[in-house]
């Protein structure tokens, strides 16, 4: 992953796989608001296994570069037959992609299975990739202490996001606001991997103060001085922090335009302006409830009369 394009096509793919999520919950959700189960993943109309073979296919190709196409002998192993220092963030960016390959895999061996826990086990497997992405990233044998360290830092909390709500679907598959939320999570995944790409690899678009230095055979953006890397560090974060306002102002209104292009039209009123209506007219609510009254009233005499003179006509 050490370089633009190992973070922007990874990431691209998880911003792609996270649209697509996101896309057919919210279709599926309008059309079947009573009846809404969120899949694990959704099948397309020629192909079934289109998302599931695109996930292997990128896991595969991900492989191959951090193992056999990136490093210079085209092999990550020393001549003895050990893993050099310098190349365990290979093995650990491999080893991510591993448990995404293994977990589109037997998506689909189960699919064409059908167990009862199928559904179930795709969503543990689900976040079991998850899981071993947030636990690398976050034991990372890369020193992550500069600019990187800060992006890397940010990014594990919406993988967390991904793991929780991948966790939660097992539990509460009927939950539409749990997939939402997953899907976004991986769509801002992917997002951000491209921010890192393109923010840490572009000299031009580097922090004052930060340059590009080649260390153990990959390229780490150090900063001169203290002041320059808290100052690169706080940069980071407002960026997070405006993506994460800007991811979340999409994602709302990704849902608002379906709902208008696919959703059927509900007649919605105003709280307010009901409340309005009904003070402005007090007087009918006050005539309503003597009407009430009086209506009472002479059904409790009517019934008064009548238990009055049973006993008459039983003396007769």
């Amino acid at each position: 992953m050490g370089s633009l394009v190992g973070h922007v096509i990874p990431g691209l793919g998880f911003l792609l796989i996270g649209l697509w999520h996101l896309f057919n919950h919210i279709k599926l959700h309008l059309h079947q608001p009573n009846s809404y189960r969120a899949p694990p993943w959704f099948p397309t109309s020629k192909f079934k296994y289109v998302e599931l073979i695109v996930i292997m296919g990128g896991s595969f190709v991900s492989i191959a570069m951090e193992l056999f196409i990136s490093p210079h002998k085209h092999q990550p192993l020393d001549d003895d037959g050990t893993i050099p220092s310098y190349h365990l963030h290979n093995f650990e960016h491999a080893s991510i992609s591993m448990t995404f390959l293994v977990y589109a895999a037997f998506a689909i061996i189960l699919d064409k299975v059908g167990p009862k826990a199928q559904y179930g086990l795709t969503q543990l497997l689900g976040a079991i990739a998850f899981g071993q992405q947030l636990l690398l990233f976050h034991l990372h044998s890369a020193d992550h202490m500069g600019p990187e360290g800060q992006y890397h830092m940010l990014l594990q909390i919406v993988i967390l996001v991904s793991l929780a709500t991948t966790l939660m679907g097992i539990g509460l598959p009927k939950s539409f606001l749990v997939s939402f939320v997953r899907s976004l999570s991986i769509f801002f995944q992917g997002l951000w991997l491209m921010v890192m790409g393109f923010m840490l690899w572009t000299p031009d678009l580097m922090p004052k103060g930060c340059f590009m230095n080649s260390e153990d055979g990959h390229f780490v953006v150090r900063c001169q001085g203290e002041e320059a890397l808290h100052r690169a560090k706080s940069l980071v974060n407002l960026q997070f922090s405006w993506f994460l306002v800007g991811v979340s102002i999409f994602g709302v209104s990704f849902y608002l335009a379906l709902v208008k292009f696919y959703g059927e039209k509900v007649d919605y009123f105003s709280l307010a302006r009901q409340i309005e209506e009904d003070e402005d007219d007090p007087a009918d609510d006050v005539e309503s409830q003597k009407k009430s009254k009086l209506l009472d009233s002479k059904s409790f005499i009517n019934h008064m009369e009548k238990t009055a003179f049973v006993p008459k006509d039983m003396e007769r």
